[in-house]
């Protein structure tokens, strides 16, 4: 089965068990306190699969502590989970992280920590004749759904470059569909370019022969912007500062074993596809976009402002104006979190 086709498949999991709160339990005793995470099947949440997968952070909640995992295949769907209370922490973007940090009623859900950085490209049709930002205008271009990092992050590129979306009077298609749908259309030759996240980007590379216009890390300072986050409920981590310490320092402690280890992650991560999945990606595949990826605990935190105030331009943060005091959560002045450290 080809790549694309596997996650396709893929994909139609994850939606089933979101539908049917399918979790992934670590640890089984009735009265144990019990933390619930969500994250994504795919390479840029590397952290979460390897991991859970490595029992790290099982290891360091130790027994007191049933750690439940949910899959998600959006980033929006989680935030929805957070203030339904059915999820304490989560990795996702920083589009839908500043959104739920802006609507949640109480400015409930805080960064509590970087995930990855980098990781986004935009790519080119191989038959689009796209050779510059200056051949954009009448093109038919995509992205994931409306607000989210990649989203945001094309349609401040049109705008710094002169051009609109078509719906704003402009010459430029965007689409706004989900990544396999983007692979559809790629592969039927019904858009000219992409502006996706990994293993997207590398697959539309290696599979379907596009050609990758630029790297997102390319126009951002330091080639550097966060695009995956760890995030929680506020209510939650104030209460359960242990819970939240133990997991701060698996993550830290994945992060580092990860980029010590790649080809091991590739094994880990292609099992955990494989397992929970039903499929797996190419080694080349995995390699490609791991490199195109830093792993890291940094949030990289003028990249969520810069976010921020480009989603406020293209009126995605509501017409009230925006204040961002106090998304990332103050571990260093936090005295239970101290504590527990």
């Amino acid at each position: 089965m080809k790549i694309g086709k596997a996650i396709l498949a893929g994909i139609g999991i994850v939606l089933v068990a979101i539908a049917v709160g399918l979790v992934t339990n670590s640890g089984s005793e009735a009265n144990n306190e019990t933390l619930r995470v969500a994250f994504f099947p795919n390479i840029g949440h590397a952290i979460p699969v390897v991991g859970m997968e490595r029992d790290t952070f099982e290891d360091n909640l130790g027994n007191a502590t049933t750690i439940e995992t949910k899959l998600f295949d959006s980033g929006p769907q989680v935030i929805e989970s957070l203030y339904a209370n059915s999820i304490d922490i989560a990795y996702v973007g920083p589009g839908p992280a500043i959104n739920g940090f802006l609507k949640s009623e109480n400015r409930d859900v805080v960064i509590l920590s970087g995930a990855a950085s980098g990781g986004a490209s935009f790519i080119v049709h191989p038959d689009s004749e796209i050779i510059s930002v200056e051949d954009f205008a009448g093109k038919r271009i995509a992205a994931p759904q409306i607000g989210n990092s990649q989203d945001v992050s094309l349609r401040n590129y049109l705008s710094e470059n002169g051009l609109k979306s078509y719906e704003k009077g402009g010459s430029v298609i965007v689409l706004n569909i989900p990544n396999p749908d983007i692979y559809t259309l790629f592969t039927k030759g019904e858009i000219d370019g992409a502006w996706v996240p990994e293993p997207w980007a590398t697959i539309l590379v290696q599979e379907l022969g596009g050609q990758r216009l630029f790297f997102e890390e390319e126009l951002w300072p330091q080639e550097k912007f966060a695009s995956v986050l760890l995030i929680g409920r506020q209510e939650y981590v104030q209460n359960n500062p242990e819970i939240i310490s133990n997991w701060l320092e698996s993550h830290e402690q994945t992060v580092n074993w990860i980029n010590q280890n790649p080809q091991e992650t590739r094994i880990i991560f292609n099992d955990f596809m494989q397992n929970h999945m039903g499929q797996s990606l190419s080694d080349s595949v995995i390699d490609e976009a791991l490199g195109n990826l830093e792993i890291t605990t940094d949030p990289v935190d003028e990249s969520i402002y810069t976010f921020a105030a480009r989603a406020d331009s293209l009126g995605y943060l509501g017409r009230d104006g925006y204040s961002l005091d106090g998304i990332f959560f103050d571990i260093a002045s936090n005295e239970s979190l101290q504590e527990n450290k």
